[in-house]
């Protein structure tokens, strides 16, 4: 049994724009002419992926429950589902639904209809009284037709959410708990089911398809316009934008594509498009009251919205009964936030759609939004309404009493929009003011700002401030990549009698940064020990977030990866229990380095869908962060070949970093990197060398950006790379031995394992592929312990030829298996190894034996006797288990030997 709630009110005229035949049509006035095919829809609703869900969720359940918010297409997107898959078109039945159906006695004549066996004729139901509607569709069920497996049949109830009469749900949930063996039960609806599955559930005859597999992946939504992209219309940007916007709803989707093909030369943005404003309107609008529209127009108003917040706002105009609960059991594309009690949000296109033009009232709104905030010392979310309703007044008494939590939550953002409106002559009046945007402009990454504001404070006009100064310089200079001096700094802002609990808390969060910075994980790790707890103390759990971040990071920089994501997972659902508070960036933080833990160990389907969320939460706080999650999204690109995408991934970081007025030490040798890397995967060398060239000023001062801490070492892989590429391995040998010998035992294990990796390169092009192979195979199990596969796909383009060559002698483990497929060697593992390996002396002997030369020839190359080459020669036989030297040059270049 399978159930479908789709939430589709789709309306006439966008069904006639879709092509297929409206759900009305379907409901002619013979019961029979209803229970039908439903009509072809056109081809670029096709969703190869639905059918695929749908298929797979039919096989083991007897039962599917389908859910979906309004305009998802439900209807069009099931017949086009089953459509495209291998079904017989007469095993499937769909009955659509009318209020009418709520009479026990239509709805039994249309189930004895639908359950009519093929050939078979039915009987009429005749007068029959409502007590016996039981029994006649037990006498259905029971039909043989419907009890044999072989009849692999699919009935389809449409519209189930308006059945509400007790009898009529009676008869539905008795055709659920006995759906037979041959028949599959597909129930859709906008609302919930009217009667419990729980039990079904548990049993496993019963499945659930709600919005989230309607929508298009981001994947798919790239499928969905590779047309468009391939004739210029849409840039891969321009996709992603589409993605992030709709996140994934098909509907708009196939308008917007629909409105491509008929106007190839103009573009308009998808929200200004005339088909998607009027399905929005039409599909989502037209079936609510007036004071329903102005409800949900009002909590478009909130980024996210409660029924309490709701209800703080909503006015005389208002139904107060359709708050966001009501409203999301309707079918409205208004998403409960995960962990979060009753909090909301819109679809973002619907949401950014509502908006537009703005309600009366919305300023006097927004000020009681804040105040709303401010009672339950929500500061951050307090100030951005503050902001949006020009009170200036109320905006700075916020950013002055609420000015540590305001740095903790991190809105840079709305701290930001708050300076740029306050009187002139204010902000040099309050030293208290110039530390707090001290604070903004070091979180925001720009810190020469920064070092103006606190600079004006020192000459020891505010003795009780030095530490708090203090503090903010140990942050800039932490963000500036100057490891030594932050934690110098640090130490005496700690010494200061005066700094608070939640300075203490932050300059001991900048100790654990720069300590594993610096490969100091286990002093590190005490720092941050410190920091948790004077959070735990404070009652502050946005700072606790923030610890585990940090703890996170160590881990990372140690390589134990799996230890950092149960610890990125437990903040999560730490997080997630504040469920009065909406999300802040520790939290983005902490999703990103989860990101960062699944890129490395070669998960990248996970990886890549967290990364939507995170890059859109980033954007509207401003956070830095924002920097990692571009990095990362370059790294999948550059993993999947995707060369163009990745480097307008990198423009894209650079003109916001730039618009944000960043700092050039925050984002410019991370982005060079990318670029350097990039130019290296395709094969440009001297292009790469050049931006090597441009990073002269920050390896010469050893900057170790803070979302960044590996990147001095990187540099220098990258460097190594450069002269390998170039043909100089001497130069490149020496590079790869200063990684280690810079770095001493504080090696962090990525870097470690890439220095590894580009060790193996230099000895096989120096020594041959023996000394290489005992390399490469340490490597191989160091990575394994973790699954670290990702310098594996970064240096493949240095490793693919050494690889092919050493795979027969590799170790054979899971993790191996991995690299094999990331290479394409899978399929070489059938030749089983060698039961003993070749030594370094014989591989050197048969290599010149691979060269023709005879045995008094090696002898004399090798200075060695003849006897002495024989014994090698006989031995290289015997482990390569042939009989001369024509099978074992063969034998050995089957096994990667030569």
């Amino acid at each position: 049994m399978k159930s479908f709630d789709d939430g589709c009110a789709a309306n006439d005229e966008f069904q006639s724009v879709l092509g297929g035949a409206h759900r009305g049509e379907l409901i002619k006035d013979l019961l029979r002419q209803r229970i039908r095919m439903p009509e072809p829809v056109p081809n670029y609703l096709k969703r190869r992926a639905l059918t695929e869900k749908l298929t797979a969720a039919i096989g083991p359940a007897k039962a599917l429950f389908v859910e979906a918010p309004s305009g998802y297409g439900k209807s069009h997107a099931l017949s086009v589902a089953f459509r495209d898959s291998d079904r017989n078109p007469e095993t499937l039945r769909w009955l659509a639904l009318t209020g009418q159906e709520n009479d026990a006695g239509r709805l039994m004549a249309l189930l004895e209809i639908a359950l009519t066996p093929p050939g078979g004729v039915s009987r009429p139901s005749g007068q029959q009284k409502a007590s016996s509607y039981s029994d006649a569709l037990a006498l259905l069920l029971s039909d043989p037709h419907w009890n044999n497996p072989e009849a692999d049949s699919v009935l389809v109830i449409d519209n189930i959410g308006i059945v509400v009469n007790p009898a009529a749900i009676a008869l539905l949930q008795q055709l659920a708990a006995s759906t037979p063996q041959g028949l599959a039960l597909v129930l859709v609806s906008r609302k919930p089911l009217p009667f419990e599955t729980h039990t079904y559930e548990l049993e496993g005859r019963f499945n659930r398809i709600g919005t989230e597999s309607l929508e298009l992946t981001r994947s798919e939504t790239f499928d969905f316009f590779q047309t468009a992209v391939s004739r210029n219309q849409l840039t891969t940007i321009a996709v992603e934008h589409l993605y992030s916007l709709t996140e994934g709803w098909i509907t708009p989707l196939a308008l917007y594509q629909r409105e491509l093909d008929f106007s190839a030369e103009a573009r308009l943005p998808i929200q200004e498009t005339f088909s998607v404003e009027r399905f929005l309107r039409d599909a989502v609008l037209i079936h609510l009251t007036p004071g329903q529209q102005r409800s949900l127009r009002i909590m478009a108003e909130m980024e996210i919205v409660s029924d309490d917040l709701f209800l703080a706002l909503a006015d005389a105009g208002c139904d107060h009964a359709f708050r966001p609960s009501a409203a999301a059991e309707t079918g409205i594309p208004l998403r409960p936030l995960p962990g979060r009690g009753r909090w909301f949000r819109l679809n973002p296109l619907l949401h950014d759609w509502l908006q537009t033009p703005a309600l009366d009232g919305s300023r006097e709104r927004a000020l009681k939004a804040s105040r709303w905030f401010g009672e339950r010392n929500q500061f951050p979310e307090a100030l951005r309404y503050a902001l949006l309703s020009g009170d200036l007044d109320e905006s700075v008494q916020i950013a002055s009493e609420g000015s540590e939590a305001l740095l903790i939550g991190q809105d840079t953002a709305s701290l930001l929009r708050l300076r740029r409106s306050l009187p002139p002559g204010l902000l040099e009046k309050s030293a208290r003011l110039k530390i707090v945007y001290g604070w903004v402009h070091a979180i925001g990454g720009q810190f020469r700002q920064a070092r103006v504001l606190i600079n004006d404070l020192d000459g020891g006009a505010h003795p009780e401030l030095v530490g708090r100064i203090d503090a903010v310089r140990a942050f800039i200079l932490r963000g500036e990549g100057s490891v030594d001096e932050a934690l110098a700094v640090a130490d005496r802002a700690l010494q200061a009698e005066e700094l608070s609990t939640q300075g203490q808390l932050v300059t001991q969060l900048v100790r654990s940064s720069a300590l594993c910075a610096a490969g100091e994980f286990a002093e590190a790790r005490e720092a941050n020990r410190i920091a948790a707890r004077l959070a735990r103390e404070a009652g502050d759990a946005g700072s606790e977030i923030l610890a585990v971040y940090a703890h996170a990071r160590i881990e990372l920089g140690k390589g134990s990866l799996k230890h950092a994501e149960r610890l990125l997972r437990t903040g999560l659902d730490t997080a997630m229990n504040e469920s009065s508070r909406p999300a802040r960036v520790g939290e983005t933080r902490l999703q990103l380095n989860l990101v960062m833990v699944l890129w490395h160990q070669g998960r990248e389907v996970e990886a890549d869908r967290l990364l939507v969320t995170c890059v859109r939460h980033a954007e509207q706080t401003r956070d830095l962060g924002l920097l990692l999650a571009m990095a990362l999204r370059v790294l999948i690109c550059r993993t999947q070949n995707r060369m163009d995408d990745a480097f307008a991934w990198i423009g894209r970081a650079e003109r916001i970093m730039q618009s944000w007025q960043v700092d050039q030490s925050v984002y410019v040798p991370v982005l060079e990197a990318l670029k350097i890397s990039g130019w290296l995967a395709l094969g440009q060398a001297d292009t790469a060398a050049q931006a090597m060239e441009r990073l002269k000023p920050w390896r010469g001062v050893n900057c170790v950006p803070e979302m960044f801490p590996m990147m001095p070492g990187m540099l220098t892989c990258l460097q190594a790379r450069i002269e390998l590429a170039r043909g100089d391995d001497v130069k490149a040998a020496e590079t790869v031995r200063g990684i280690r010998n810079n770095n001493g035992e504080s090696l962090p294990f990525g870097l470690d394992i890439h220095s590894r990796l580009l060790e193996s390169v230099v000895s096989w092009r120096q020594k041959g592929p023996a000394v290489a192979q005992k390399i490469l195979a340490t490597a191989i199990t160091i990575a394994g312990e973790e699954h670290y596969i990702s310098p594996f796909a970064e240096l493949r383009g240095e490793l693919q030829e050494l690889l092919e060559k050493t795979w027969q002698q590799l170790p054979d483990t899971p993790f191996t298996e991995s690299v094999g497929r990331l290479y394409g060697l899978s399929d070489m593992k059938e030749q089983a190894p060698l039961a003993e390996p070749i030594s370094d002396r014989e591989h050197g002997v048969l290599e010149l034996i691979a060269q023709g030369l005879s045995n008094q020839d090696i002898a004399d190359r090798l200075h060695i006797s003849l006897h002495t080459v024989k014994t090698h020669a006989r031995r290289i036989n015997a482990k390569l288990e042939v009989k001369s030297r024509t099978q074992a040059i063969v034998r050995a270049r089957e096994l990667g030997l030569l």
